[in-house]
């Protein structure tokens, strides 16, 4: 079985850029969604989504930043089910950046999905990349807007 989500986006935007919509709570949550995300390491931080209970999903993500690499690299956990104590899904998002000629390489790489896990990896896949052309979007509009002011 398929364990983990790979992931992997060019842009033309600088590194600087995308890193604020991976750092920056309140540009998280424009594209993915609400949060109290910091980028530091060993801040406990969680999502918010709507509750999914055939998934045992009680609509929070309990995550921890493992790992801060300005403009380069982003780790954290991303833990799910019917409560905090209670996990079902325990997993690892990474993000890495990488400065290219013309713009930027943006990779995710989500693992550790279980067999258990194949309903939540397989939305997860696709919502991946649904929030990432929201991020995409956002890029462009705020590129637009510079560029016409």
């Amino acid at each position: 079985m398929k364990t983990e989500i790979k992931h992997q986006w060019i842009y033309e935007q600088s590194s600087e850029e995308i890193w604020k919509y991976l750092t920056e709570s309140e540009l998280i949550a424009l594209w993915l969604m609400p949060n109290n995300f910091k980028a530091v390491v060993g801040y406990e931080f969680e999502f918010w989504t709507s509750p999914i209970p055939a998934l045992e999903l009680n609509g929070v993500f309990y995550c921890k930043v493992l790992e801060v690499v300005s403009l380069k690299k982003l780790v954290y956990s991303w833990k799910g089910g019917p409560s905090e104590e209670i996990t079902t899904l325990d997993t690892l998002v990474e993000w890495t950046l990488e400065e290219q000629e013309n713009g930027t390489l943006l990779n995710l790489r989500h693992s550790g999905f279980k067999d258990q896990n194949y309903t939540i990896l397989t939305g997860m896949t696709d919502g991946w990349l649904k929030n990432i052309q929201k991020m995409l979007d956002l890029l462009n509009k705020n590129n637009d807007c510079e560029t016409n002011s």
